[in-house]
């Protein structure tokens, strides 16, 4: 499937609809870059190459999707990672047979993942979330840990993998593990989206994610974490959006 890409700083977007997304028999490794995963990319070596070697690149943020506009590149659409992973579960809970089996890596706590996974299966007929795994903190650098995880992830016959680690954590235990994994064609990133499809955190309302300020109403919910993020952190990014507008970043 071929598409238009769109370069947004030092990175490729990809330039579809969620709509002709779904209705592709999705391959590779699935990222959705917002404001904070720029700023993350300008500094982390790794975390950029990791980006760069992903094989979807959809636009998380509607300030990344306005400053396109800006650019004359436009990105068609806003796909964030907490969308497009429960509607690509729908598109496999609507097909009555398919052999797609997901596992399901993260989450808060192990409650709050056994609930999504929960939610996630109520869709279907059959428990199409085969297997899934909240780890501990510190996990990645457990070596007998992550061996048992990747054997489990391989018992389970998964062909589907969603990491919800945070990022630059999820990223970077894919490209540590994805030559390991025997049956996975698909992997996505998926953030705090265990935690929204669980029901223990609320999205914001529609209106307020249509107008490109969920990320403040995330703020609200959780300042102690988020303030810093979003309003020191983050803040870097427009200086480097207008850079590239007058063909000034590099």
């Amino acid at each position: 499937m071929k598409n238009k890409k769109v370069t947004i700083l030092n990175i490729l977007v990809d330039s579809v609809s969620v709509e002709s997304i779904l209705t592709k028999d999705l391959s590779g490794f699935v990222v959705t870059p917002n404001l904070d995963h720029l700023v993350k990319l300008q500094s982390d070596k790794l975390f950029y190459q990791i980006y760069r070697s992903a094989d979807w690149v959809f636009c998380d943020s509607r300030y990344i999707w306005l400053f396109s506009k800006l650019f004359n590149t436009p990105i068609k659409e806003v796909i964030t990672g907490s969308d497009l992973f429960p509607n690509y579960c729908l598109s496999v809970a609507s097909v009555k047979k398919n052999n797609k089996k997901i596992f399901i890596l993260g989450g808060t706590t192990k409650l709050i993942l056994e609930k999504a996974v929960n939610n996630l299966n109520s869709l279907s007929e059959i428990n199409y979330v085969v297997d899934s795994c909240s780890p501990p903190f510190g996990f990645e650098n457990d070596k007998s840990y992550m061996d048992q995880l990747i054997y489990r992830i391989n018992k389970s016959k998964a062909n589907v993998l969603a990491i919800g680690l945070g990022a630059p954590k999820q990223e970077k235990i894919y490209y540590l593990i994805k030559d390991q994994l025997l049956d996975i064609k698909l992997t996505f990133a998926i953030g705090a989206t265990i935690d929204f499809i669980s029901g223990d955190l609320k999205r914001a309302p529609y209106w307020i994610k249509k107008i490109g300020m969920e990320w403040f109403y995330r703020m609200c919910l959780d300042p102690k974490r988020l303030i810093k993020r979003y309003l020191i952190e983050d803040l870097p990014v427009f200086i480097l959006f207008i850079k590239q507008k007058f063909g000034l970043y590099k």
